[in-house]
C-alpha cells in the first residue's frame, strides 16, 4: 500500500497516540483527506497495549533503538527545492527510559533446577541501569521477536484492527517458551522448546499452613501471554467526563465495551480498606462511626454546589485542601478518604481545586455503576484504535511501520509543504500533526520535560480480599514524607482482559523525582510480597505474592507551549503523549481545540448519519475508493459481533 500512496492530502497525521487518533476521526469524519502514518508496527504509540510476548518485544524494540545508529537518509536531499527547506525528525524513540524487569515467579518443575535455584536466590533481575539511555545494559535474544509477531504486528495494509479481538477460548499458538537466564545484571531471554502443555496439571501448595493459593509460573504466563493486556499507560475513564461523552457523541463507543472499576480502596496505617461512595455505602460503612457518616454526607453534599457557597471557602482560597479539610470538622479518618480517595489530589493542592475534583467525582457517581469510573475491555490502548476505526470508515489511509524522514517548508511563506517518508516518497498536504515524541532534539531543545514514574505488575491475588474475585479497584497511597507524590494503584481482575486467569494486573502511576524503582518500589513493598520469598511471617500470609515486575519512566509531553518549540511551521500542530493526570480529559482538550484552530468552521466529531438517510451521487457507489469502505465497515461489524459474543462488558448509551 505505501508503494501507491496518493501525493495529495488534507491532513497528514504523525503518530497514532489517543489525541492524533481523535483528530484523525474528527478530520475525516468533516470530509478531509487523512493520512495517518506510524513509524511503530502498532497503534496508540505511548498509549498502547501489549500481550505478554509483546511487551517483551517492545522492550527489545527498546534495547535495538537505542543501539541501532542513525540510519543514512536515503537521498531524500534531492527532493528538497531551492526554495524550500527541510526540518529532520527524529529517528528513534527516547520517550522511554530507566527500563527495569524483575520475574519472582518460579518455572515448572520439570524446568532446569540450576535455573530454578538461581532464581529464587537471586529474584530481581535488571533490564536497565538507571542512566539517561534506554535499555543501555539490556541483551534479550533475537529469538523473542517471533513470540512478538504471532501477537500483535499489524500489516500496515490492514484495516485498524485490535490484536485483541479472537476467541476467549484460544489455544496455545506459541510452541516456544521465554525463559529468563541470569547473564551478571544483565538480562538474556532465550526461547526453548515447550515441552509440557498441559495447563491443567495439579499445583503444589508451598506450605499446608498458608491461605490455598494456585502456584503461577513464569511459563504459566508466557503460556497465556494472549490473556494479557498491558498498557503503557494507566487510566480510568470518568463516567461523565469529555472522552465518555466525546465516545457516545460520535458513536464511537460501539467498537469498546466497558466495565465499571468496583471499589475505590484507601490506604491508611498500614492497611487497605474500602471506601464507601455512595449514601448506601455510607451509611452501610463498618469503618465509620454513625457521626463521621452524618459529618461525610454534609460535607459531600455542600462539594456538589460548592460554587452556591463561596462564604465556605473564600476564605481559604489561598489554603491547602488539606488545611481546609482541617476547618471542616471531619476528623483525620474522614480527611484521608476525601484528600486521598475521593479528590484523589495531593495534600499541596490548592482549595479550589480540591472542591473541583471532589465535585466531578461526585457528579460522575451513578451513570454507570457504584463507582465514577470505567475501564475499557482490553485495555486502554483499544480506545485509539477505536477513533482509527472511525477515521477508516470515513475515507483515512493508515500505514504502519512507515517513517517520516523530514517536513518540507516553504522559505518564503514558512508554512510546510509536504513530508518525504522513508521511501523517498513526497507526500503533499495543507496541515501536518505530529506527535511531540518524532521532533528532533534541535526543535524540542528549549523543552523542558516532565516524568512519569510506571510499574506494572502481575500478582496472585487482590489487594483487599472480597467475596468476588472480579474486583476492579483504585488505590491512591499517599507520600510518606512531604515533598514527594501520592501513587495511584490501579488494579484489574481476568474479567477485564487484561490478564489470565487467577491473576491481577496492577499498574502504579506518579509524578516522577527519581527513576520509576526508586519512586515507586517502596509502595511495591507495602501492598506485595515477593513470590519467592522463604520466611514470611503471618503478616505477609495476607498480602498478594508479585510474580513479574516491570518499571520505566515515560515522558510527560503534557503542558508544553507551542512557543517552547524552535522553527515551527505556523501549519504544523503539535501533540503530546500521555499526561499523569487519571482522566483523559487533557488528550480530548488538546484535540477538540487543535481540531478547532484548524478547521474552525466545523463541527468536531458530530454524530454519525443514519446509513438509511445516505444518498449517493449517480449511483449507488461512493465516488472516492469504491468498496473500501464497505469492506473496512464490515470486517468492524464482524469483529465487532465475535467481541459482544465473547465479552461480559457493556457498550455506552445515553
Amino acid at each position: 500500500m505505501a508503494d501507491s500512496l496518493p501525493t495529495e492530502f488534507d491532513v497528514v497525521i504523525i503518530g497514532t497516540g489517543l489525541p492524533e487518533s481523535i483528530l484523525a476521526a474528527a478530520c475525516s469524519r468533516s470530509g478531509q483527506r487523512v493520512l495517518h502514518l506510524d513509524s511503530r508496527s502498532y497503534y496508540g504509540g505511548n498509549w498502547a497495549s501489549f500481550s505478554f510476548s509483546g511487551l517483551l518485544s517492545w522492550l527489545k524494540e527498546y534495547q535495538q533503538n537505542s543501539d541501532i545508529a542513525d540510519e543514512s537518509t536515503a537521498s531524500w536531499q534531492g527532493l528538497i527545492h531551492e526554495t524550500e527547506e527541510a526540518i529532520t525528525l527524529r529517528k528513534k524513540d527516547e520517550t522511554i527510559q530507566h527500563i527495569e524487569v524483575f520475574c519472582y515467579a518460579s518455572q515448572d518443575m520439570d524446568d532446569n533446577i540450576e535455573e530454578t535455584d538461581a532464581l529464587q536466590k537471586n529474584p530481581s533481575l535488571i533490564i536497565s541501569s538507571t542512566t539517561t539511555k534506554p535499555l543501555d545494559s539490556a541483551c534479550l535474544s533475537e529469538e523473542t521477536h517471533s513470540l512478538y509477531a504471532t501477537g500483535h504486528e499489524l500489516p500496515a495494509k490492514d484495516t485498524p484492527k485490535s490484536d485483541r479481538e479472537i476467541s476467549l477460548e484460544v489455544t496455545d499458538v506459541e510452541d516456544t517458551l521465554a525463559k529468563e537466564k541470569y547473564c551478571g545484571d544483565k538480562t538474556c531471554i532465550h526461547t526453548v522448546s515447550d515441552g509440557d502443555k498441559d495447563e491443567n496439571k495439579p499445583v503444589e501448595e508451598d506450605n499446608t499452613d498458608q491461605p490455598k493459593r494456585n502456584k503461577i509460573t513464569y511459563s504459566q504466563i508466557v503460556k497465556k501471554s494472549r490473556r494479557f493486556n498491558i498498557d503503557l499507560v494507566s487510566k480510568l475513564l470518568y463516567s461523565q467526563g469529555l472522552l465518555i461523552d466525546l465516545l457516545i457523541k460520535s458513536n464511537v463507543s460501539r467498537y469498546a465495551e466497558f466495565k465499571n472499576v468496583t471499589r475505590i480502596l484507601a490506604f491508611r496505617e498500614g492497611k487497605v480498606e474500602q471506601v464507601p461512595c455512595s449514601r448506601a455505602d455510607v451509611f452501610n460503612s463498618k469503618e465509620l462511626t454513625m457521626v463521621e457518616k452524618r459529618i461525610l454526607m454534609k460535607f459531600l453534599t455542600f462539594c456538589l454546589d460548592y460554587e452556591q457557597h463561596p462564604d465556605q471557602y473564600q476564605a481559604f482560597v489561598q489554603c491547602s485542601f488539606s488545611e481546609y479539610l482541617q476547618t471542616k470538622k471531619l476528623t483525620p479518618n474522614l480527611q484521608h478518604f476525601v484528600l486521598h480517595s475521593i479528590a484523589m489530589t495531593e495534600s499541596s493542592c490548592s482549595t479550589i481545586d480540591g472542591l473541583k475534583a471532589t465535585k466531578n467525582f461526585l457528579r460522575c457517581l451513578g451513570r454507570f455503576g457504584n463507582t465514577p469510573f470505567l475501564f475499557p475491555l482490553y485495555g486502554q490502548g483499544e480506545i485509539p484504535q477505536c477513533f482509527c476505526r472511525m477515521c477508516a470508515v470515513f475515507g483515512g489511509i493508515y500505514c504502519l511501520r512507515h517513517k517520516v524522514q523530514c517536513l518540507v517548508v516553504d522559505k518564503e511563506s514558512g508554512r510546510c509543504k509536504a513530508i518525504i517518508d522513508h521511501l523517498g516518497q513526497r507526500i503533499n498536504a495543507k496541515y501536518f500533526i505530529v506527535e511531540d515524541s518524532y521532533l528532533s532534539e534541535e526543535t524540542c531543545s528549549n523543552v523542558q520535560y516532565k516524568q512519569i514514574s510506571r510499574a506494572v505488575l502481575i500478582t496472585d491475588q487482590s489487594i483487599l480480599k472480597a467475596d468476588s474475585d472480579q474486583q476492579i479497584s483504585i488505590l491512591v497511597v499517599p507520600p510518606p514524607e512531604s515533598g514527594t507524590c501520592a501513587v495511584r494503584v490501579t488494579e484489574l481482575c481476568s474479567s477485564t482482559m487484561t490478564c489470565m486467569k487467577d491473576t491481577y494486573l496492577v499498574h502504579l502511576t506518579c509524578s516522577s523525582s527519581k527513576t520509576a524503582r526508586e519512586d515507586l518500589e517502596s509502595v511495591v513493598k507495602k501492598l506485595f510480597t515477593p513470590f519467592t520469598e522463604t520466611e514470611i511471617d503471618k503478616e505477609e500470609l495476607t498480602k498478594p505474592r508479585l510474580l513479574w515486575a516491570l518499571y520505566f519512566n515515560m515522558r510527560d509531553s503534557s503542558g508544553i507551549s507551542r512557543s517552547s518549540y524552535n522553527g515551527l511551521p505556523s501549519n504544523v500542530y503539535v501533540c503530546s503523549g500521555p499526561d499523569c493526570g487519571l482522566g483523559n480529559e487533557h488528550a480530548v482538550k488538546q484535540a477538540e481545540t487543535l481540531f478547532q484552530e484548524i478547521f474552525p468552521s466545523e463541527e468536531f466529531c458530530p454524530p454519525p448519519p443514519n446509513p438509511e438517510d445516505i444518498i449517493f451521487d449517480g449511483d449507488d457507489k461512493q465516488p472516492e475508493a469504491p468498496g473500501t469502505s464497505n469492506i473496512i465497515m464490515a470486517k468492524l461489524d464482524s469483529s465487532e459481533g465475535s467481541k459482544n459474543l465473547e465479552s461480559p462488558g457493556k457498550h455506552l448509551q445515553n
